[in-house]
């Protein structure tokens, strides 16, 4: 029997699968992929979301000791620092020490200088790499290096218990995140995906993200044997050859995610937006027309990110 338990809290707009994890005997909890409201025609946020965490972590008079990130997301922005302004300044808020390419990356296509973007990970409290490992009251997780989607993409496992797996795969019928953004690898992310797949079958798997294939209603829990039995990218039996080349052709179909401009430039930053002018006012930056950083299809599984935006 599962010693994590689980609270999910899905939000509709982008998809995102918000999780409150804790330990049952001590209440020490962690948030996992959490999500800011944000309208991109007003330029207005709200913290509907997030407040929803906060009122379930109140009621359950949960201590929540990590705010993490499974990756810089392309497609909504984290409510991390909000969170833990309500939830108290000692919350550490961590990701994959690996942030710092991916900062490197970005700074450029922004035009962020150190003090605007430093790249050296300082905006997060910690920065786990592949290994280490962190305790939740009575619980201990390990940290998995699982790239692919981007280069920085971890996964929090609790092996033969539970793994919080961000967009490395998705629930069965829609199998696997997109790998054409700045140095994502097809290849790689095989290899991810094969490594949370040797997991014991009865792991529970926790996604990131779920768009309700078929009209089906959300959902973001599975199990690796379920994957291995029904995952329409990587289930038993597919090769990896077939996985590289079905990927890499769907996703140069793909469009850049609506959210993309102003998510990276935040979470990059830890969720933080840029500071304010003389007057209060906060502004983001949209390049226009810009080439993102990557490899040319067909080399080594890489794909690149649509270069116009």
């Amino acid at each position: 029997m599962s010693n994590v338990q689980v609270e999910t809290f899905y939000e509709a707009d982008t998809g995102t699968c918000q999780h409150v994890v804790w330990d049952p005997s001590t209440s020490a909890a962690m948030l996992v992929d959490t999500v800011l409201d944000f309208d991109p025609a007003g330029g207005s946020t709200k913290t509907d979301s997030a407040d929803k965490l906060i009122a379930f972590v109140k009621e359950k008079n949960l201590r929540v000791e990590y705010i993490l990130e499974t990756h810089a997301h392309a497609d909504h922005l984290s409510a991390a620092p909000y969170l833990k302004e309500q939830l108290g300044s000692d919350i550490k808020i961590g990701i994959g020490k690996n942030i710092t390419t991916v900062q490197g990356v970005f700074k450029a296509v922004y035009g962020f200088d150190d003090e605007q973007c430093p790249g050296d990970g300082s905006q997060f409290d910690v920065l786990f790499a592949e290994g280490d490992k962190f305790s939740l009251g009575s619980l201990e997780f390990e940290v998995w290096s699982t790239p692919g989607h981007t280069p920085a993409c971890v996964s929090y496992v609790r092996p033969g218990d539970a793994a919080f797996v961000g967009d490395t795969i998705f629930m069965p019928d829609q199998g696997t995140a997109r790998c054409d953004f700045p140095l994502g690898s097809s290849k790689t992310l095989w290899n991810s995906i094969q490594r949370l797949l040797s997991m014991p079958p009865e792991t529970r798997i926790l996604t990131c993200h779920d768009y309700g294939p078929g009209g089906r209603e959300p959902q973001w829990e599975t199990t690796v044997a379920a994957e291995l039995e029904k995952n329409i990218h990587v289930k038993a039996g597919t090769e990896e050859a077939q996985f590289v080349a079905w990927r890499s052709e769907r996703d140069a179909q793909l469009k850049p995610p609506r959210l993309i401009i102003p998510s990276v430039q935040t979470n990059i930053n830890a969720g933080r937006f840029p500071s304010a002018d003389s007057e209060g006012r906060v502004f983001l930056k949209t390049p226009i027309n810009s080439e993102f950083a990557g490899k040319p299809e067909g080399k080594n599984g890489v794909v690149n990110m649509p270069g116009k935006l």
